[in-house]
């Protein structure tokens, strides 16, 4: 969830007018810095039609049209960049009919989005004004995001995603329009703004209407690989679901977010990444600890991109209102767009969708644990139904191993210590159950608990699968849960190192663990090595990689390092590159964003900054919490 921080609510603007009209889409990229983007007109043709009528226009233009169906993204059309010359002239290079454009836009009159695959199949929110509210019949309100009052700053960018997810040339982050976009400030061509609505259980209890309470979702982007990716703001200002919040997010929590999605992205699992992150000097206030200190602090825009932003409680929010009807529509949609493999008029689609669910969400938490990730707040509005990793609030990765460990100072109960994301799975995937069995007959549901049940199972031969390959154990032995459960208990008592114990054991021979001969640099397996059973474990598991058929020394090495970072993002890390974002020096968010795309190889800037060392000891006293 996108949860709205604590501020003072705005009394709302006047009576509600209501209209039921689609909006068009914003047909050209607007000027507008500092102020709130001009709003599209509103009238019966959809957004598709509204352009149709551009293009139509263009006579002069008409060579492209032949390949507009196949790139419509790639909206060049010279008469919308005005005078500006950003865009061909009608006479340049032209391509053949049916053929896109391979390279990347470096302008982004050369680029657009599209919110017709988003407004076309489902009823908008009736209400225009902005000001909370409780939201029905509807899954997105039409609301644009608030620009920044002060001047803003375009202070990290992932080349990753500008170039391979969304086709622009990375020049473009010097543009004054793409720091404009990303903060807010200009709507691009085709774009219509929306905030989505949804519910959720946080913590456990039902909390009713949440929704995106400091997000806009300013268009879907489908790019030359044919990849369809949703955008996001998060930190753009109020919607008709903040609550009690101000619709903004500060420095300190974006910084995390940005760095820990693309993070992930780079340890192979699957997660929304983040394309852009601006500050501004625009005053937020914040109770970071929930303590009555309240602080001064910097709002921040954070782009974020995504296959589908659509979670849990995106169903909950529809069942719990009895919108039955818009319930089985979103969940059609859903299924056609991101579950191909589900046939459309297969009558057990539901059953076939929630199985796959249940399964990706056995396989993502087991990545978590993999990697030592707490994601910190698990409600269900947290929950992808594409089972990636959304939502970066209080998360941490684990230094020393400890099943309790709790990254949310908020969470008081300790619901979301690591050693129970696999149990939170299980819950909020009964809930999503829940949610679908008003659209099940007698069967369906009984057959859906059953694979509700199998849950377990799922998870555990996932989890076990993917520490054996940690291990770099090949085949199978009966022996190998005690193995790994061995490991992890020694590892437990001598609070070893998480994530440098699994590095090092890829780094260390099979001759210095038989000799117990641990090298100096390897400071992580000489905390395990204080264990009186450490050599005994040492023995099982020699044992175990001489069974490995066909293997060697130097294979398995080489093996179990393609799969045990050497780098994760810290909470130290994390804090380090804050406090000096904080001074206006941005030098370690840089920095860490270029360590984490490679955090299986050993790098020279890495080892000097110090992040492969035990880290330090004023780290074990940092906290996080939801206020962001």
């Amino acid at each position: 969830m996108v949860s709205p921080s604590p501020a003072a609510p705005a009394p709302p603007p006047g009576t509600a007018a209501t209209r039921t009209r689609k909006p068009r889409a914003a047909t050209a990229l607007r000027p507008g810095a500092g102020r709130a983007p001009q709003r599209p007109l509103w009238g019966r043709e959809t957004s598709g039609r509204v352009r149709g009528r551009l293009w139509k226009a263009r006579s002069a233009d008409m060579w492209w049209r032949p390949w507009l169906p196949a790139c419509l993204a790639w909206g060049c059309v010279a008469a919308l960049c005005g005078s500006r010359g950003l865009c061909p002239a009608p006479n340049a290079s032209r391509p053949q009919p049916g053929q896109c454009p391979r390279r990347r836009a470096a302008e982004l009159c050369a680029w657009a989005l599209s919110s017709d695959s988003l407004l076309d199949p489902f009823p908008v929110d009736v209400i225009q004004e902005n000001y909370v509210r409780n939201v029905r019949n509807c899954i997105f309100s039409v609301v644009y995001p608030t620009p920044f009052k002060s001047r803003v700053r375009l202070v990290a960018v992932s080349k990753d995603v500008l170039e391979n997810i969304l086709d622009l040339d990375i020049s473009v982050k010097g543009s004054p329009d793409f720091l404009e976009f990303v903060s807010g400030g200009k709507v691009i061509f085709g774009s219509v703004p929306l905030a989505h609505r949804y519910g959720g259980h946080q913590f456990g209890s039902w909390a009713g209407q949440l929704g995106d309470g400091r997000a806009h979702l300013i268009g879907v982007y489908t790019n030359r690989h044919g990849e369809r990716w949703e955008l996001q703001l998060k930190g753009s200002g109020k919607t008709p679901y903040s609550r009690n919040g101000d619709g903004r997010a500060v420095l300190r929590s974006s910084v995390r977010e940005f760095l820990c999605s693309e993070a992930m992205h780079h340890l192979g699992i699957p997660t929304s990444r983040a394309a852009s992150l601006v500050v501004s000097d625009d005053d937020v206030w914040r109770d970071q600890f929930y303590n009555g200190n309240i602080k001064k602090e910097r709002g921040a825009i954070v782009l974020r991109v995504a296959k589908s932003w659509f979670r849990i409680g995106s169903l909950e929010i529809l069942a719990h209102s009895g919108e039955l009807d818009l319930l089985r529509r979103l969940l059609d949609f859903i299924i056609q767009e991101h579950f191909p493999s589900i046939a459309m008029n297969d009558s057990n689609r539901y059953l076939e969708f929630f199985s796959t669910v249940v399964s990706e969400t056995a396989n993502l938490i087991s990545l978590w644990m993999s990697v030592g990730f707490a994601h910190g707040v698990c409600n269900t509005d947290n929950f992808s139904l594409l089972s990636i990793t959304i939502d970066y609030g209080p998360f941490g990765f684990m230094d020393s191993y400890d099943p309790d460990f709790v990254p949310n100072t908020s969470d008081d109960e300790r619901r979301y210590k690591i050693g129970n994301q696999a149990s939170v799975g299980l819950f909020n995937l009964s809930k999503l159950l829940q949610a679908l069995k008003p659209l099940l007959d007698p069967r369906q549901k009984q057959l859906a608990s059953q694979i509700l049940e199998g849950y377990g199972e799922l998870y555990h031969s996932r989890f076990t699968e993917l520490f054996k390959t940690k291990l770099g154990l090949l085949g199978e032995n009966e022996n190998d849960n005690y193995l790994i459960a061995f490991l992890l208990k020694i590892m437990e008592d001598t609070k070893a190192d998480f994530t440098m114990t699994f590095r090092e054991l890829s780094e260390i021979t099979a001759d210095q663990l038989k000799e117990l001969h641990i090298p100096e640099e390897f400071w992580a397996l000489q905390d395990l090595g204080k264990h009186k059973l450490f050599s005994e474990w040492v023995t099982m598991y020699l044992m175990r990689l001489n069974s490995n058929n066909g293997d060697s020394d130097a294979k398995r090495r080489t093996r179990m390092a393609t799969v045990n970072p050497r780098y994760i993002l810290r909470n130290w890390m994390a804090e380090s590159a804050v406090e000096k974002a904080n001074l206006n020096d941005f030098s370690e968010v840089e920095l860490l964003e270029q360590v984490l795309q490679q955090p299986f190889q050993r790098q020279e800037a890495a080892e000097r900054a110090g992040y492969s060392l035990r880290p330090p000891a004023w780290a074990r006293h940092l906290k996080v919490s939801c206020s962001s």
